[in-house]
């Protein structure tokens, strides 16, 4: 499978790479625990993903030049809040995970940043979804719901979509590759070890993905964000053809 490239968004050399060590350095301090013996999970954690993870480079250019407030499904520890604060984008931020543990953390790690503009809120995707309008981001969560509650989830976000905003997916495909198996496996790790509630479901294939969106009228590109990692993951960015 190749990239696909529609509309005015195209993943270039910069979305491909992580925001960097330094980066990652500066925002993971948010994470540090208020003892200097207390748990420093969330802060290398934080440090690893953000100059590892290619994700955040590729969101921050999805996002940017859209003002519309932001929802962002399945935040976790709300990483995303901190890289647009950072990239100097001062979106109005909505982070809802189903983790309670986690999403007090965010709450605390945004405080400790000075991150107003930021707020956390304990949702199950699979039960609700809050009132929003304004831009999407659906990342690294789609795996984790059925098909019928994948489809039932993307037709609700996509009547969120105002002009100008934007819905910012990171998937991977079930397309048979070696990439998708190992998507899968770490999947299925990351739940054993705790650190996600659910176990993958379904991963969506592209031709499918992208019928949804265009048929809601929706301009949409396509394009790998997996850099140098092992991992089958795609960035998915669409919104509403303004001509």
């Amino acid at each position: 499978m190749t990239a696909v490239e529609d509309g005015d968004f195209v993943a270039g050399t910069a979305a491909t790479r992580p925001l960097g060590r330094d980066i990652g350095l500066r925002i993971a301090r948010a994470y540090l625990p208020r003892h200097p013996f207390g748990n420093r999970w969330d802060y290398y954690y934080a440090r690893a993903k953000l100059g590892s993870d290619p994700l955040y480079s590729g969101v921050l250019d999805a996002l940017r030049g859209s003002d519309a407030p932001l929802l962002d499904l399945g935040c976790g520890l709300g990483l995303l809040a901190h890289a647009l604060h950072h990239d100097g984008q001062p979106l109005a931020y909505h982070g809802i995970d189903n983790d309670a543990a986690k999403i007090a953390r965010a709450r605390r790690a945004a405080a400790k940043a000075g991150l107003p503009q930021a707020r956390f809120e304990v949702t199950d995707l699979a039960l609700m979804l809050p009132e929003h309008r304004g831009s999407v981001a659906i990342l690294d969560v789609l795996q984790y719901l059925s098909a019928d509650a994948q489809l039932g989830l993307l037709e609700h976000v996509v009547a969120m979509l105002t002009p100008g905003a934007r819905l910012v997916i990171r998937t991977g495909l079930d397309d048979g590759t070696r990439r998708g198996h190992t998507t899968r496996v770490t999947d299925r790790l990351a739940n054993l070890i705790g650190w996600m509630q659910s176990v993958p479901k379904t991963y969506p294939d592209a031709a499918g993905l992208r019928g949804l969106l265009e048929g809601a009228g929706l301009v949409t590109t396509f394009a790998p964000l997996y850099g140098s990692t092992p991992f089958n993951n795609w960035l998915v960015v669409a919104e509403r053809d303004s001509t």
